[in-house]
């Protein structure tokens, strides 16, 4: 694999799309993509891109465990993952999210190439051990969901054998913007609020079910997809820390704050109501999530996050084309 200067798992996915286009511009274009595309329309996310070769998911893995050079591979950047959080189907998860990454990171340790690999916020579940990126927090914390164990188990793995100085991994929190159309019912609320006011004028949210948060106000971290693959590309160059990271905002907002900056993005006056949640979903929501950023910043990453209402207005733009 001597002809890629950087391997970009789930390259066709939200995040990857955006970073192979940052790469692009870049200047770099020898590039592996690694994505499954089957029979979905995730192909549309590649089109006006340059790269060198795209391969699936199994046939990458393989060549790796058949030790496959990693002779002139910058980084190997790994955003493949099955992200759905309803996904209940633990052995999948067990496999594709936790087992395949320990395979890559290997590899990339074996061949000294650069390992970068997406973490999640989930890993945090409720929040009440908080959302610190501190080493000695990480084996307290409790994910509420598969999807956040399969994370959380690789970044045990990689505290356990004392890795993180040489690898990194990022907790994405609530990343939104361009090129998310693939994704189905896990698009962005950014996403389907500029639908549910292009049909109908209006947009739904979900009611809270805690007393002590009003309906709509219950909070995320949202980021805006260009910070989260200007810190993942950093992440990956040459002499960049090793560590697990938080990538966010630092700042919490409230999903009446995004509603409404679509809304404005929109040039539309505010129409919300506020619907149950299913019932399935209300034991595993996060009302408050909100990155601590203290250990990016003081391992050297002083870039300023895009304000939400400037994220989402770029996003708007895009989805009116």
């Amino acid at each position: 694999m001597n002809t890629f200067s950087y391997i970009i798992t789930g390259a066709a996915g939200f995040i990857g799309r955006n970073l192979v286009a940052e790469l692009n511009a870049r200047g770099e274009t020898d590039l592996l993509l690694v994505d499954e595309l089957g029979s979905s329309e995730k192909w549309k996310n590649l089109v006006g891109l340059h790269y060198e070769d795209i391969w699936d998911p199994e046939t990458f893995r393989q060549a790796i465990l058949d030790g496959a050079s990693g002779a002139g591979v910058k980084a190997l950047i790994h955003l493949g993952a099955c992200s759905a959080t309803t996904e209940t189907d633990a052995d999948y998860l067990l496999d594709n999210n936790y087992r395949t990454t320990r395979d890559l990171c290997e590899w990339c340790l074996e061949q000294g190439v650069r390992f970068v690999y997406a973490s999640s916020a989930a890993t945090y579940g409720n929040g009440e051990k908080g959302y610190s990126d501190a080493d000695e927090g990480t084996p307290n914390l409790r994910p509420l969901n598969m999807y956040g164990y399969s994370k959380h188990m690789f970044d045990l793995w990689a505290l356990k054998n004392d890795l993180l100085d040489e690898i990194a991994g990022v907790k994405y929190f609530n990343v939104y913007g361009p090129y998310e159309d693939h994704k189905g019912d896990m698009r962005s609320v950014v996403y389907k609020s500029f639908e549910q006011i292009h049909e109908s004028g209006g947009v739904k949210l979900f009611r809270s079910h805690r007393p002590d948060y009003e309906h709509g106000k219950q909070l995320r971290d949202f980021v805006y997809v260009k910070d989260a693959v200007d810190v993942t590309l950093w992440l990956a160059e040459s002499g960049s820390p090793g560590g697990l990271y938080n990538c966010g905002t630092g700042q919490a907002r409230s999903w009446l704050d995004l509603a409404n900056a679509v809304f404005a993005a929109m040039g539309k006056e505010p129409d919300i109501e506020f619907i149950d949640m299913p019932e399935a979903l209300q034991s595993k929501y996060q009302y408050y999530t909100q990155a601590e950023m203290s250990k990016l910043q003081q391992a050297g990453y002083d870039k300023v996050f895009t304000p939400l209402e400037e994220g989402v207005a770029q996003t708007v733009a895009y989805l009116r084309g």
